[in-house]
């Protein structure tokens, strides 16, 4: 029990972490404005609810008296019931005005959370991709373990936070007032009952706190284990998620090796856990279900069992049981807060405790952004001095390397498959958070292209000035760079938008990432593998088109072969050493 309580303590705690950002933002003005008239509005509505109690009893008693011009009054108008001092608003004034209230506070809450989760939204994802949080959290396994898909935690359980944290905060407000407005008219109108030879004044509140106690105790006790079950339905749901599109992006290489029966094992495996989780969640909401069920259908009669006593001894009109049994509701409902309200702190809790591991875990990938090799202020040369590159897990692939690459001079460097040359590429890009030494990168722009492109969503131009914007280019320069790269049959295309990874071919999508080369002319384009996919004879072309197009141009090439002419400078990475070719490294 304990334990319970402190984590969701805990939760509070990472709750206002994630909410008070937003709070204290530029937009703290119109945040915390559209707060206040949003539960103002509410606040509103509880008074409403308490007038209402007493139109209730007045209506009743007319009723009860046979009164039909009081009764109609009632309904239609301003009535001042027998011995009251102020009249009486009519059915419909109380019903105009609750719903007016009632429409706009809705629609100013959805304001208000669209705009939070605008903000949210740009906040995470802002973070996420500062100094490369996104790809450090990727290259640490135990991180991705804990920070599972990022996407989701951006994309829905943003959009729960900010729906679930109004909904509860406001509802939490309202029973707060309820409580605060209702329990002393209970208090006064339960008149007092004899215990023991004690007597009780206003007995009624004493019964709404036993028995709002006494369910919230007993929904903790049975609901809390759904707190780490939603918290994983949320995981193994992303991760279901997650296959399909899998499945989505890569159909031609599933349907070349016949890859049918695999992932539908894959997927089956992957929802099975869905499965499982779900059923443990149903079982567990059935039992508090049963509970809370049974636990709202007793409070419908339970005031009226104990206050029937007083209406049969004379001691209250119609009127009068009635308002005790709807007041008794309102307070026994507002000192169960907990009870009512339990499913969805259930779910809010899990979302922010997946909010705070991600925020958490993005932090930690920024701070690791500055380990690794230190880069100095950019020089006319690229230089290493004292490099020293280690894997994830602690393997070397470069040990205290020290070179330096003039400028105009193109570079090849080769060494066997897997023995870190890319890893190299990386640390020179900056990216590469593991190992020491230090790096000067080249002055001027710089360009690196992997062996697999990037192609973002959008038009085919978007994808061939990536990461530039497609305003920064002519359509005849594009074209220009395409058929220079012997994609001319896509020059007619620039507007199209397609999912262009499962459309070009690997050998396309090289070539169209070589014509962001001949678009940006970079002082220095370093190349990972990325000719892999042509042929000796295509290879040969395009770096004679690179050679023309890019005079000024300093290209450092990293290959399985020999791309470049003889006279440039080639080296070999091998046993943690970087070498000319023809040198023996030991």
């Amino acid at each position: 029990m304990r334990r319970s309580m402190t984590n969701f303590f805990t939760g509070l705690q990472e709750g206002w972490a994630l909410a008070r950002p937003y709070f204290s933002s530029e937009e703290r003005v119109f945040a915390i404005g559209m707060l206040v008239v949003i539960i103002t509005l509410n606040l509103l509505m509880v008074f409403i609810n308490v007038v209402f109690t007493y139109w209730s009893r007045d209506f009743f008693n007319a009723i009860q008296a046979y009164d039909a011009k009081s009764v109609i009054h009632l309904i239609y108008l301003y009535a001042r019931a027998p011995g009251e001092p102020y009249p009486m608003p009519g059915f419909i004034e109380i019903a105009i005005a609750y719903i007016l209230i009632y429409v706009y506070s809705a629609y100013l809450n959805q304001m208000l959370q669209i705009r939070w989760r605008q903000w949210l939204t740009g906040h995470f994802v802002k973070n996420w991709l500062a100094d490369r949080a996104y790809y450090h959290i990727s290259l640490n396994q135990g991180a991705s373990s804990i920070v599972d898909n990022p996407d989701q935690r951006i994309s829905e359980d943003l959009n729960s936070f900010t729906n679930n944290t109004l909904a509860l905060g406001l509802n939490f407000i309202s029973n707060v007032v309820t409580l605060l407005s209702f329990i002393f008219v209970l208090y006064a109108i339960s008149g007092s009952v004899k215990l023991f030879g004690i007597t009780i004044h206003g007995y009624m509140v004493y019964v709404a706190v036993l028995y709002s106690v006494f369910g919230t105790l007993f929904t903790h006790l049975i609901g809390r284990k759904l707190v780490p079950l939603t918290f994983n339905q949320q995981r193994v749901e992303a991760n279901f998620r997650f296959g399909l599109i899998r499945v989505r992006e890569n159909p031609e290489a599933v349907a070349l090796y016949g890859g049918e029966t695999e992932e539908q094992t894959a997927l089956r495996e992957r929802f099975q856990a869905v499965f499982e989780n779900f059923w443990a969640i149903m079982r567990r909401t059935k039992a508090l279900n049963f509970f809370t069920a049974g636990f709202n259908q007793v409070a419908n009669i339970f005031p009226l069992l104990v206050a029937l006593p007083r209406y049969f001894s004379h001691q209250i009109a119609l009127g009068g049981l009635t308002q005790i049994t709807s007041v008794f509701g309102q307070v026994q409902g507002a000192f169960s807060w907990f009870v009512s309200s339990y499913q969805g702190l259930v779910t809010w809790r899990a979302t922010v405790s997946r909010l705070h591991g991600f925020q958490e875990a993005v932090s930690a990938a920024r701070l690791a952004a500055s380990s690794g090799p230190q880069r100095s202020q950019p020089g006319a040369a690229l230089k290493f001095n004292n490099l020293t590159l280690t894997l994830p897990d602690g393997r070397r692939v470069l040990d205290h390397a020290s070179l330096s690459l003039p400028p105009g001079q193109p570079v090849t460097l080769t060494g066997p498959s897997g023995i870190g040359k890319s890893t190299l590429f990386r640390a020179i890009a900056g990216i590469w958070p593991f190992g020491d030494g230090e790096i000067t990168p080249p002055t001027g722009t710089v360009l690196f292209l992997p062996q697999r492109p990037y192609f973002p969503l959008g038009s085919l131009k978007r994808s061939v000035v990536y990461p530039a914007q497609e305003q920064d280019f002519s359509d005849d320069a594009v074209r220009a760079a395409l058929e220079a790269v012997e994609l001319g049959g896509l020059a007619t295309r620039l507007q199209d938008t397609a999912n262009w990874v499962q459309i070009l071919s690997g050998g396309e999508q090289q070539r169209l990432a070589l014509a962001r080369a001949l678009l940006i002319k970079p002082d220095w384009l370093f190349l990972d593998e990325a000719t892999s996919a042509l042929d000796a004879p295509l290879t040969a072309r395009i770096q004679a088109v690179l050679a023309a197009e890019l005079p000024n141009t300093t290209i450092v090439a990293i290959m399985h072969r020999d791309m470049v002419g003889p006279a440039d400078r080639h080296l070999t990475l091998a046993n943690g050493a970087l070498a000319p070719v023809g040198t023996t490294v030991a």
